[in-house]
C-alpha cells in the first residue's frame, strides 16, 4: 500500500527521470524533482512534481538542501559523450555524496550495462563488470563509492541499451552500410519496463542490491535492426554477416527478488 507522506527525489529529470517522476506522482508519492535550467522549472511544476535547480559541476555547484530531504533519492544522471565529462564523473558523485549524507537513507543509482565490455559470454549481476569503454568506466567508479558509503543503501540498476519515445530503434542504423558485426546479440530495454522496474523494488522495498535491467530476449543485430527499420519506413541497414565481440545481459535478482515479468517476452512480436 502507498505511503503517501513517502518523498522521492529524482535527481535529472530527462528522457527517464522525468516520465518516472510523472509517474510516481500519478501514485501518490510526494516527487521532488531537479533540472539544471530555470526554463524548466515550470514544466516539472505542471506536472505536479516540486521543482529543484540543482547543479554540480567538477569546479561549481548549486542546490537547495532541501531537495535532498527525502526517503529515497534516485540519480539518474549519465555521464556525457564527451571525454571530458566521463573523467570528472565521480567527482560530480562525490558532491552528490556529500549533500545527502545523513539525509538520505535509500539511493537508486541508474547505472547501464556498460559496465559489462564484450568479452562474448553472459553476464549476471554476480559477473564481475569489466568495462571496455570511458562511459562504462565512469559508471563502474560512481557504482563503487556509492556502494562504499555507510550513510545509506545504494541500490544499482544496470540498464542496457533504452528504446522509447523519441528513441526509435528504426533509426539507429537506417541507411547505414557495412555495418560491423551484424550477427551480435542485442541487449536493450523499453521506457515502460524501465519505470516498472524501479516502481517493483521501491513496492518491495527490495533496496541494496545490484539488478540487471534487459530485455531477457537477444536477437542478432542484423535482424532486430532490419526489421526495426522497415517499420520505420526507413532506409534498410546492410550489416557484415560476422560475429566479432558480444555479450548477453542475463539476471538473477530480476526474478528471484522482484518476481518481474517485463512487457516483451519476444521482440518479434514487438517488431511485428
Amino acid at each position: 500500500m502507498i505511503n503517501v507522506n513517502t518523498t522521492i527525489s529524482i535527481l535529472g529529470c530527462g528522457w527517464y527521470g522525468l516520465p518516472l517522476a510523472k509517474k510516481l506522482v500519478e501514485l501518490r508519492y510526494n516527487v521532488k524533482g531537479s533540472t539544471t535550467t530555470s526554463e524548466k522549472v515550470f514544466k516539472l511544476k505542471e506536472s505536479g512534481i516540486i521543482p529543484y535547480i540543482v547543479d554540480f559541476q567538477e569546479e561549481s555547484e548549486h542546490f537547495d538542501s532541501d531537495f535532498f530531504d527525502t526517503d529515497l533519492l534516485i540519480i539518474c544522471i549519465p555521464p556525457k559523450r564527451s571525454t571530458a565529462e566521463q573523467g570528472s564523473f565521480t567527482k560530480k558523485i562525490t558532491k552528490i555524496i556529500s549533500a545527502s549524507e545523513q539525509k538520505v537513507k535509500n539511493i537508486i543509482f541508474i547505472s547501464s550495462t556498460s559496465v559489462y565490455g564484450d568479452y562474448n559470454t553472459h553476464m549476471n549481476e554476480f559477473s564481475t563488470p569489466i568495462p571496455d569503454s570511458p562511459s562504462g568506466k565512469a559508471m563502474l567508479a560512481a557504482e563503487t563509492i556509492l556502494k562504499d558509503n555507510n550513510y545509506f543503501k545504494t541500490t544499482i540498476i544496470r540498464f542496457a541499451g533504452l528504446i522509447g519515445p523519441d528513441r526509435d530503434p528504426g533509426r539507429f542504423f537506417a541507411g547505414k552500410t557495412n555495418i560491423p558485426n551484424g550477427l551480435a546479440p542485442i541487449n536493450l530495454i523499453i521506457l515502460d519496463d524501465c519505470i516498472n522496474l524501479i516502481l517493483k523494488i521501491i513496492e518491495l522495498k527490495a533496496f541494496g542490491y545490484i539488478y540487471n535491467a534487459c530485455i531477457p530476449d537477444h536477437p542478432s543485430k542484423q535482424s532486430f535492426y532490419t526489421k526495426a527499420s522497415e517499420n520505420s519506413g526507413l532506409a534498410i541497414p546492410d550489416f557484415i554477416n560476422e560475429l566479432n565481440q558480444w555479450k548477453i545481459i542475463d539476471s538473477q535478482n530480476v526474478p528471484e527478488l522482484l518476481n518481474y515479468q517485463y512487457s516483451i517476452s519476444k521482440w518479434s512480436d514487438w517488431l511485428a
